[in-house]
């Protein structure tokens, strides 16, 4: 995959609006909703929480997380490293005013705590819009024909947004 799947799945994790964040709690993983504060490219998911929330405790004993994404006709899952930011550049940068319910001393509060995801590994189902029509095409006509449907071109994908490339399996 190439610079179109880069940008693809750059446009992807731009359309969603929440996600849930899955961290490490010793063996166990711990999911929960969170709302997106913003994408860097293909290969950073910026959240905002508290410094001193259960999730910040999870990413500083292991940074390895998921990030799954999901709405009526798009999917996205990735793993990578969460990181936590305390830097007031971005913070302003990120800052959404609805932030003010748990923050009500606003960009300024001393606990607010951004989570960098750098992702390392992303698949993507995309059946919005015409690649939805042309996949339906392609299953009635396999339907028909007794075969199974075909991909419609950026329909699924996974790489190393990184690079581009699909990553190494060791299955």
């Amino acid at each position: 995959m190439g610079e179109s799947s880069k940008a693809h799945l750059k446009e992807l994790l731009e359309s969603f609006d929440n996600a849930m964040l899955i961290t490490r709690n010793g063996e166990e993983m711990h999911a929960r909703p969170m709302a997106v504060a913003g994408v860097e490219g293909p290969d950073t998911v910026w959240f905002v929480t508290s410094n001193w929330s259960p999730k910040s405790e999870e990413i500083r004993l292991d940074g390895r997380v998921s990030v799954t994404f999901q709405s009526s006709a798009r999917f996205v899952a990735v793993s990578g490293t969460g990181k936590l930011v305390k830097n007031k550049a971005k913070i302003e940068q990120l800052w959404k005013t609805s932030w003010k319910a748990w923050f009500p001393d606003g960009k300024d509060d001393p606990k607010v705590t951004l989570i960098q995801v750098t992702v390392t590994d992303a698949e993507f189902w995309d059946t919005a819009g015409t690649k939805g029509i042309r996949y339906a095409f392609e299953a009635a006509k396999a339907v028909l024909m007794g075969e199974t449907p075909k991909q419609v071109e950026g329909q699924h994908g996974r790489l190393d947004p990184t690079t581009g490339a699909a990553p190494v399996s060791s299955h």
